[in-house]
């Protein structure tokens, strides 16, 4: 039997929606067999296993390690819980994807990470978009040399679910009033698509943050900021400025107000022989480069991309060849540090900080 056909048996832990993801991820993927599924819910449990032929079913996780036939793990929980059960499963031997952020707080990632590391397992951060094959032909053209030295950057997540309904009232829908109530446990746009974006401009760009100056904007969106019982302080918007550590300096923001635009990502990456422009619109791919001779006309020309390995067939090579990749939990733990700062950050009227929370002065 080869690397490539070596059984692995996976975990879900938390069974809700996108639970469901993983699994239909995990079904098209050779030797994988999902054994089992734990959540406290018995009824979203009991619909989620039967939906998937799962023969296992626990209502605990330390009822799963008793048991412990499986290698692998996807944590699905809620953003809270990935730190307390994540350690727990890596401390028991078993390897993890776990959905984003890694954490709530860059203590806990690094804590994560480091577990990881000398316990030699594989934990990696589902982040989603780096199954945009764009993005991943533009992160190796940059690492080829094809623009040059990265000089210069623009990156924006463009939501506008606060400004039409395609996915539903956020007026009158739980789903989506929780999001915008820190005591509900929302930490905003910045905590839901952050990383993404982040992640989205390190990523291409070859380099993580270095420092940074953020603000958040929170805007009215109801009489007396409440409805029934969500008050309406979570972040909208964010922009933020950052220097990476190759010296490339630009912006990055998100926000929830960008009517015209349902889920859309951009990216302007410029160094000092030529620029990249990625979008992915509409779940439409794009990726345009101006380089050489090109760039005294400022012509630009689409660069094909082919399709890339989804980040699920990644956790399960990386388990079976027992090596992670980039998008592991040192580099989750990375991101949240970021994520951390810009809170910081904007709490201190957008003062820049290093990326591990240090004021520069």
């Amino acid at each position: 039997m080869t690397t490539s056909e070596k059984p692995v048996r996976i975990l879900i832990l938390g069974t809700g929606n996108m639970a469901r993801s993983h699994a239909e991820a995990y079904r098209n993927i050779p030797g994988v067999e999902i054994v089992a599924g734990v959540d406290s819910r018995p009824q979203v449990l009991s619909a989620f296993c039967d939906a998937f032929a799962i023969p296992n079913r626990f209502a605990t996780l330390d009822a799963a390690l008793a048991w412990g036939e499986f290698d692998a793990v996807s944590n699905v929980t809620p953003d809270a819980a990935h730190h307390p059960t994540t350690l727990p499963l890596m401390n028991a031997g078993k390897h993890v994807l776990c959905e984003k952020p890694l954490a709530t707080n860059a203590a806990d990632a690094v804590e994560m990470a480091e577990l990881a590391r000398t316990r030699g397992l594989v934990g990696m951060v589902n982040l989603s978009y780096r199954n945009v094959a764009v993005l991943e032909k533009a992160a190796q053209l940059v690492a080829e040399g094809a623009i040059g030295a990265p000089r210069h950057f623009e990156a924006s997540y463009l939501q506008s679910w606060l400004t039409q309904p395609a996915w539903g009232d956020w007026r009158t829908e739980s789903q989506w009033l929780w999001r915008l109530s820190t005591a509900h446990g929302s930490k905003g746009v910045l905590g839901d698509v952050g990383v993404h974006i982040l992640d989205f401009a390190t990523h291409a760009a070859g380099s993580p943050i270095s420092e940074l100056s953020c603000r958040l904007k929170t805007f009215d969106k109801a009489e007396g900021g409440r409805i029934d019982d969500y008050t309406l302080d979570a972040n909208d918007s964010f922009t933020l400025q950052a220097e990476l550590e190759n010296g490339a300096l630009g912006t990055i923001s998100a926000t929830r107000f960008a009517s015209g635009h349902i889920n859309d990502l951009r990216l302007r990456l410029y160094g000092d022989k030529g620029g990249l422009e990625v979008q992915f619109e509409n779940r439409i791919e794009r990726l345009r480069i101006c380089q050489g001779a090109d760039l005294a006309e400022g012509k630009w020309t689409d660069v094909e991309a082919a399709p890339v390995p989804t980040l699920y067939e990644r956790f399960v090579s990386a388990v079976r060849s027992g090596t992670p990749e980039d998008s592991d939990f040192s580099h989750g733990a990375r991101l949240q540090i970021a994520l951390d700062a810009a809170e910081h950050s904007s709490a201190d009227n957008g003062r820049f900080l290093k990326a591990d929370g240090v004021t520069t002065d």
